[in-house]
């Protein structure tokens, strides 16, 4: 799961869908593409929304998105254009390429729609981006169990 800092979309998207897999199946992760937060704890009102349907996050630490991302996981997902396009750059190959994808295209399939940064609209965004990234797991996690 990327985002831009790791501490507001991308770590509730891995909150969530660890919370609908077999923990000793899959390994769910997030990272940012830039690196404004890196070891930072996720933003408080992510950490609430969370909390609020049962799945804490608040001890995830952000990180940056590497190169090695593309040989530790098979499926890389991205929060909007601006991610795309920076984890694009990074892949070494059409395989490398493959992997990424935007997350919402499993519940919009080929519209490359954006999850919004809800980090300046206040505590109705992070209510809106969890009940997107909650639909767009739940389809990730129906897929591979």
């Amino acid at each position: 799961m990327v985002c831009l800092g790791n501490i507001c979309r991308s770590p509730l998207a891995e909150g969530i869908l660890k919370s609908k897999l077999p923990i000793n199946r899959f390994i769910v992760d997030s990272a940012g593409t830039a690196n404004y937060h890196v070891g930072s704890h996720p933003d408080k009102r992510s950490i609430a929304v969370g909390k609020k349907y049962g799945i804490d996050i608040s001890n995830l630490k952000g990180r940056q998105f590497s190169i090695q991302d593309f040989d530790d996981f098979d499926y890389i997902y991205v929060m909007d254009e601006s991610n795309y396009e920076n984890v694009i750059s990074l892949a070494r190959n059409q395989n490398d390429e493959n992997k990424v994808k935007f997350i919402l295209n499993e519940v919009y399939p080929n519209q490359n729609f954006d999850v919004p940064d809800p980090y300046y609209v206040g505590e109705q965004g992070f209510e809106n981006v969890y009940k997107m990234l909650d639909e767009a797991c739940t389809i990730i996690a129906d897929s591979l169990v």
